[in-house]
């Protein structure tokens, strides 16, 4: 069954690290309409944080670039969020996707990323072609069940 889309936002980054936090700010005050909780908020932000990192970062191993953002607001409460690149793909996502898997060389990068995002979104899925770019796909059910409520 398909699901029913009640909004839909499309924006596009520059992919560079100074943006991270602009594309952050953008997605959160998009999820702001499903009214979360602060708790859901910060699980978003967290998530959005590291996808977008990872497609500037990992996908853009080179200076350049644009970070691809989609957003959608479904029925039932459901905040669906997609980072996606044109950069360099990865080769093995089940690997990629393993707590402490890195490619970072200097070994700068934790290799968390995606753990990180499986943490905060109740889905997270990646497809990813080598040399043609990679999607991240999220979502969570926002319960907006606030203390004191």
């Amino acid at each position: 069954m398909k699901e029913k889309v009640l909004s839909e936002y499309k924006m596009q980054i520059p992919a560079r690290s100074e943006n991270e936090g602009v594309a952050r700010a953008m997605v959160c005050a998009i999820a702001g309409v499903l009214d979360p909780t602060l708790g859901e908020l910060a699980d978003i932000r967290c998530a959005v944080s590291e996808a977008v990192t990872n497609a500037i970062v990992h996908g853009y191993r080179k200076a350049g670039g644009v970070v691809y953002i989609t957003v959608k607001l479904l029925l039932g409460q459901i905040f669906f969020v997609e980072i996606a690149d044109r950069g360099c793909g990865i080769r093995d996502v089940g690997e990629a996707m393993q707590p402490l898997f890195t490619t970072d060389a200097e070994g700068e990068r934790s290799g968390m990323g995606f753990s990180v995002m499986q943490t905060f979104m109740d889905e997270v899925s990646v497809a990813s072609e080598v040399g043609v770019g990679t999607r991240v796909s999220m979502r969570k059910r926002i319960t907006g069940e606030h203390e004191g409520r």
